[in-house]
């Protein structure tokens, strides 16, 4: 049974890198843009809760945490807690006409229902890697949509 998963993923954006980063940072705003972001709530200035959904019709529910913001390098990290334990960080660096948006996380499945499917031999991982793809698609998506307009 997998214990821990990592994924990275890249995205070229034809806007600025301090603006992308602010809407990043904005988590409040994830749901304006994000379609895989289902709800957001504040708890206070330094931590919020997430429902998240994607191909798989089950959510996730998670807290972040603010651990780094530090916009004078383009990095985004926070804690997740909840039915992904571990941590994501983004980071945003300027290239010419546009920007680069690397995304890392690491987690342990802390929910039911994504733990069998992670255990079934060969395809479980797969299939949550394809869930994982598909939500990185509709935020990269979503979020030049969201800049552009």
């Amino acid at each position: 049974m997998i214990s821990r998963l990592a994924f990275t993923d890249a995205w070229e954006m034809d806007h600025p890198a301090d603006e992308v980063l602010r809407v990043l940072a904005d988590v409040d705003s994830y749901m304006q843009w994000w379609p895989q972001v289902k709800e957001v709530e504040r708890v206070d200035s330094e931590h919020g809760q997430l429902r998240v959904c994607s191909r798989i019709p089950v959510s996730l529910r998670m807290t972040i945490t603010r651990e780094a913001e530090l916009p004078e390098i383009g990095l985004l990290r926070v804690r997740v807690q909840g039915d992904l334990r571990g941590w994501s960080q983004w980071h945003v660096a300027a290239v010419p006409g546009g920007c680069r948006v690397a995304y890392t996380q690491e987690v342990s499945i802390a929910h039911p229902f994504f733990k069998l499917v992670a255990a079934v031999p060969l395809i479980g991982v797969r299939v949550i890697r394809a869930n994982h793809d598909a939500m990185m698609r509709g935020g990269q998506q979503g979020l030049g949509e969201y800049l552009a307009a």
